[in-house]
């Protein structure tokens, strides 16, 4: 056969997919596996947007859409970041793509040229670099410590500035960490990108599972060099749906859709009317938002306790739904997640190594109170 392309066979598989899956294909196989891998919220969507997934079959609402997005939707994407976070847009400074994960990789492939660097914090979302390193960039990373709530250093950013630095990422609340980077540390990092003429990517997914404080909206500051990554996924629980939206400089999202209309066009078309409901039935999607992130935040207080009497150090997070947990006192080797914790324990998690995190491994709480406490027990008798 043909050989493939040598940025193909350097792309490493993300490795939540892949711990997800082999936890799935034990359930399978009848082996009791609690899954803690993958960050999917377990709550069904509200009941008024399933009807309204139902509403548009039913009208017909299923052909392609404009590239970008309906209309109604990136109205109601701008009525969203207005009233919740202060922030104007216009339709046309927004972009809806088939998840968040796409609307980062335009975003890449739109401002990166071959060896640009990327700053980014880590621990960080396992799919950052690979997109940097196939958009050509460089990702140049940055680590935050377990003892400061693996919260970025602005100093430190700093330090890692170059003449080839062309963006710096910041994701708060944070995946894999939960942290939410403090407001004062959010502006001193934006103040570094327009010191510097950088772009500014802000990676705002969980912005609705904040629960100490308050949501921080980064493009507040320089809105014309910040592009803003957000979806439906987490805080609407529409995973499966692949709703992700990008708002910016009206440029760079036109050559983010450029790149989009080549690729995939348009996001799914029921899915889109479906997220347009959930946008604009404030109230009930509110009530929606408060009702899961309760439910987290008890769970969160779980598993940090458990995790911590336990003996494995695990910094409280104030966002997401996942934990990062110090697993260097079961064994220093990398291989906790698979050969301790999965065949041992019977708990699928994810090591930290692909997070930029090694010794530590990645928990999400995203599953019920009543297999957090299970998950706990069974990891308290292998630490025993």
């Amino acid at each position: 056969m043909p050989q493939l392309s040598d940025a193909i066979r350097a792309l490493k598989t993300s490795s939540t997919v892949a711990l997800n899956a082999k936890a799935l294909e034990l359930r399978r196989a009848g082996v009791d596996v609690i899954a803690m891998t993958a960050g999917e919220p377990d709550f069904q969507p509200p009941a008024h947007v399933l009807a309204a997934a139902h509403e548009a079959i039913d009208r017909g609402l299923t052909k392609y859409t404009a590239v970008q997005g309906t209309v109604e939707l990136r109205e109601a994407i701008a009525a969203k970041h207005l009233r919740e976070n202060g922030l104007r847009y216009s339709p046309d400074q927004v972009s809806v793509s088939t998840g968040g994960k796409q609307v980062l990789y335009n975003a890449f492939m739109a401002i990166l040229n071959p060896g640009d660097e990327v700053i980014v914090p880590s621990p960080y979302w396992v799919s950052y670099p690979p997109q940097i390193e196939l958009a050509g960039g460089v990702t140049v990373t940055v680590a935050a410590r377990a003892e400061d709530g693996f919260v970025p250093d602005p100093e430190a950013i700093a330090a890692a500035i170059t003449p080839r630095t062309r963006a710096i990422l910041v994701n708060s609340p944070s995946n894999p960490t939960g942290a939410v980077i403090p407001e004062g540390v959010l502006r001193a990092i934006a103040d570094l990108a327009e010191r510097h003429d950088l772009w500014l990517i802000t990676d705002e997914l969980y912005e609705h599972m904040v629960y100490e404080g308050s949501f921080t909206p980064v493009a507040q500051w320089y809105p014309e060099r910040t592009i803003l990554v957000h979806g439906a996924s987490k805080g609407y629980a529409l995973t499966g749906w692949r709703i992700g939206w990008g708002c910016g400089p009206s440029e760079v999202i036109k050559a983010m859709n450029r790149l989009q209309g080549q690729v995939t066009s348009n996001a799914n078309a029921v899915a889109q009317y479906a997220t347009q409901v959930a946008l604009n039935s404030v109230e009930e999607t509110a009530a929606f938002q408060a009702m899961t992130r309760g439910a987290y935040r008890e769970r969160r207080d779980v598993i940090v306790a458990g995790l911590n009497a336990m003996g494995l150090p695990t910094p409280t997070p104030h966002g997401a739904f996942y934990v990062m947990a110090d697993t260097r006192g079961i064994d220093p080797d990398e291989n906790v997640a698979g050969a301790v914790l999965l065949e041992r324990a019977r708990v699928a998690v994810v090591p930290g190594t692909d997070f930029g995190a090694p010794g530590f491994v990645r928990m999400s709480y995203a599953c019920s109170l009543d297999q957090v406490r299970t998950a706990l027990e069974r990891i308290a008798e292998v630490v025993a």
